[in-house]
């Protein structure tokens, strides 16, 4: 019993693990083997069981029909997921693994032509909605929807042949076709507009994933012509003018000192410009971060309500606040299912108060902080702040406290 919670609370801990588009791609592919079970069980058992009492001979074919179908939902069971890659672009589906099911297709066709052969019963053709399902997920998502209708049509085609060379007549020979043609029709508008609707969220989420990476990269280089403008001028002047006093100094000149000094005033001018693009390049507006955070997490579906102001806030308060915007707005979009994000901030006498609480979070999130929230912690400790994360229930509550008068003796020292 204590084995089966732990699995149970595995799965479940897996499951709040996953992104918001990895949740919808375990569903629709969980969907898909769902309905092919389904299928299994009402078009291709209810008009076994509808038939009644018959013959031995019949009875053992629909038995053997059955187990045909089974088998074909059991194979085509594991290789939706691999077709389901193929058609997202994420690996390559072998066409040898269509082999067996339309084997299988094939045989159970024939079973079926035979059991229609030995009892006359209007109830069989009902089977062809089902008996072709396995296949026909998979080469939906495998094949352009014109060969898809194309192939159904010669299929169709292929069962009034089995049908014909069983010695079937009259009606039942041209029943079959309505319901080939009702199942791949079934089977074109379930699979392919949900697989299709999927593979654009993938790509959403790549983009984003690439203009993310754009954005750092950008960042980068930025910061790299900063520092090459900077330290680009001054090193050379630094080489020109020791290289000078190194030949002064050799010929015992008394230049050779001045020209030193000179150079080490360079190198200091050098190291606070370097200071200075490093703290700008850290440096993080809280309006900004405030404005950015609502806008992410609403386009993420998530309800975002900012009160209060920055504005008349040191320079420090901001920056160090800005950064923890952006932490918790990052671990809202991360963590948990939230749907509710509120934001508040306000200045109580001597300290400003920052509060971001979420809902959504799961019962079987970790609760030992994470290195981003140590982070933080570091960042205000300078400027004598705190950092306070508690969790109660589904909603997850972080206040960051930065005392005015201490960020003020700092002298709107931004820490880095």
């Amino acid at each position: 019993m204590l084995g089966r919670i732990r699995r149970i609370g595995g799965w479940r801990r897996r499951w709040q693990e996953r992104s918001r588009i990895q949740k919808m791609d375990l569903y629709t592919r969980n969907t898909m083997k769902t309905m092919l079970w389904f299928f299994m069980a009402t078009w291709g058992g209810l008009p076994m069981l509808a038939a009644g009492p018959r013959s031995a001979t019949s009875t053992a074919l629909g038995v053997a029909l059955l187990a045909v179908n089974i088998t074909q939902c059991a194979v085509g069971t594991r290789r939706i997921g691999p077709a389901y890659d193929d058609y997202l672009g994420h690996g390559v589906f072998p066409r040898r693994l269509l082999m067996a099911p339309a084997v299988l297709l094939g045989v159970g066709t024939a079973l079926l032509a035979a059991v229609t052969v030995t009892d006359s019963r209007q109830v069989f053709p009902l089977l062809l909605i089902d008996l072709p399902v396995p296949l026909m997920i998979l080469y939906a998502l495998l094949v352009p929807v014109r060969r898809f209708l194309l192939h159904c049509l010669g299929y169709a085609a292929l069962v009034v042949a089995f049908f014909a060379a069983a010695g079937v007549r009259g009606m039942e020979l041209v029943a079959p076709l309505p319901m080939v043609v009702a199942a791949g029709a079934l089977m074109l508008v379930t699979v392919r507009p949900g697989a299709w609707g999927l593979r654009n969220m993938w790509q959403a989420e790549e983009a984003r994933d690439v203009q993310a990476r754009l954005a750092v990269a950008e960042e980068r280089l930025r910061f790299g012509r900063d520092m090459h403008d900077v330290l680009g001028r001054n090193l050379a002047v630094i080489a020109l003018k020791s290289e000078l006093a190194v030949q002064l100094a050799e010929r015992g000149r008394p230049e050779a000192v001045a020209q030193m000094v000179e150079v080490q005033r360079i190198a200091r001018e050098s190291q606070r410009e370097v200071r200075e693009v490093v703290r700008g390049y850290r440096e993080a507006d809280l309006g900004v971060e405030l404005d950015g955070a609502r806008g992410v997490l609403e386009a993420a579906g998530i309800d975002c309500a900012v009160t209060g102001t920055a504005a008349g806030l040191p320079a420090g308060v901001q920056s160090a606040l800005g950064w923890v915007v952006r932490e918790a707005a990052t671990n809202v979009l991360r963590h948990g299912n939230a749907r509710r994000c509120a934001i508040r901030l306000a200045a109580d006498g001597p300290a400003v108060t920052l509060v971001v609480e979420n809902d959504g979070v799961p019962d079987l999130a970790p609760a030992a902080p994470g290195s981003g929230l140590a982070g933080l912690r570091e960042r205000l400790a300078p400027m004598g702040g705190t950092l306070a994360a508690a969790r109660t229930g589904e909603c997850f509550l972080l206040t960051a406290t930065v005392p005015l008068r201490s960020a003020a003796e700092l002298g709107e020292e931004i820490p880095v």
